[in-house]
């Protein structure tokens, strides 16, 4: 295709930050490569790798990793794996390959020291069934077990019940069946109202019957039925912990924008938002990060930039701080 990425542009993008500088290899922790092909100067060569980070898809800086572990005689991702530094974790979420990446995360959220439910829900439910069957097939490869028993095994309460229902849903396409959607708009109406308590069954039953881009549908009949988002709908009503947890569901599967900045918000107070900040970005470049941005400001104030430079604050571009608050800059502003 006239203009796109070709597979040997791999080669001629990677030589401009093989420098006499040996960046990659001195900063990201790879051995001298076996070949040596002259590229900028040590000065400019970050600049080059955030340059390239920054105004390639996820597609095309995939391309790089045969190039790089030819040149390096190593699996790049691997190695990239291995180091605590952020700007190595924002080159390695880059790299790999969404689904694979997306396991990991999860995985890593599940068996931390301190199980993170909440990530796990916002991976699973802020992708799209397709990407979500992705997700699944990558991590039974990779983990030798199935997601949906990890989640199991690991998770409890309510937001177990949701999630396990979610994963355990079936992907058939991305036909979308209204006339289902309105009825089951209206068994979530009585779910919630025909009882003094909220009928779990029912609403379990949905969330295990339809996938993610069903559920979507649903939730715009309901406001299309109802004249209330279901999520504000729940709120209303006495719902308990089932509906807290089911809430916060609702707004990752229809709303990411909200739940995302909401993600952000909590990290400024917990600490975490450098680490946040890179996961949002990587991930949700090319999607909704506009949309983040929006939502981010419209409760705080702030712009997603502003974060950035308040949370990578340095006085040089030529640290790792540095390089990350500029590669995340660019990619906010680049899609």
């Amino acid at each position: 295709m006239e203009g796109g990425w070709r597979s040997s542009d791999s080669f001629n993008e990677i030589s401009r930050f093989m420098p006499s500088g040996q960046y990659l290899y001195s900063n990201l922790g790879l051995h001298e490569p076996s070949q040596f092909h002259p590229g900028n100067n040590g000065s400019t060569d970050q600049r080059n790798a955030v340059e390239i980070n920054s105004h390639k898809d996820g597609g095309e800086l995939q391309l790089f990793r045969p190039t790089l572990r030819d040149l390096y005689n190593q699996e790049v991702l691997y190695t990239l794996s291995q180091n605590n530094d952020l700007f190595s974790y924002m080159v390695y979420l880059q790299l790999c390959e969404p689904s694979d990446r997306d396991a990991e995360i999860i995985r890593r959220a599940m068996y931390a020291n301190r199980t993170d439910l909440r990530l796990v829900m916002e991976i699973i439910c802020t992708r799209s069934s397709l990407e979500l069957l992705s997700i699944k097939q990558a991590y039974r490869v990779k983990y030798i077990s199935l997601l949906e028993h990890d989640v199991l095994t690991k998770a409890n309460g309510s937001l177990k019940e949701i999630i396990s229902a979610i994963l355990n849903s079936t992907y058939n396409g991305e036909r979308f069946d209204t006339s289902m959607a309105l009825c089951d708009a209206k068994v979530l109406y009585e779910a919630v109202t025909s009882s003094k308590y909220i009928d779990h069954n029912s609403i379990i039953s949905i969330m295990s019957l339809r996938n993610i881009d069903q559920i979507k549908t649903i939730l715009s009949s309901f406001k299309h039925l109802f004249g209330h988002e279901f999520m504000k709908f729940l709120k209303y009503y006495n719902s308990g912990e089932f509906g807290i947890q089911l809430r916060a569901v609702i707004r990752c599967i229809q709303f990411p924008e909200k739940h995302f900045a909401k993600q952000l918000r909590r990290a400024m107070v917990t600490g975490d938002s450098q680490e946040v900040l890179i996961r949002t970005l990587v991930t949700r470049s090319g999607i909704d990060i506009k949309n983040i941005d929006s939502a981010f400001s419209e409760k705080t104030g702030w712009s997603l930039e502003s974060l950035i430079r308040n949370e990578f604050n340095c006085s040089s571009h030529e640290n790792s701080l540095g390089w990350v608050r500029d590669a995340l800059i660019s990619l906010l502003k680049n899609y």
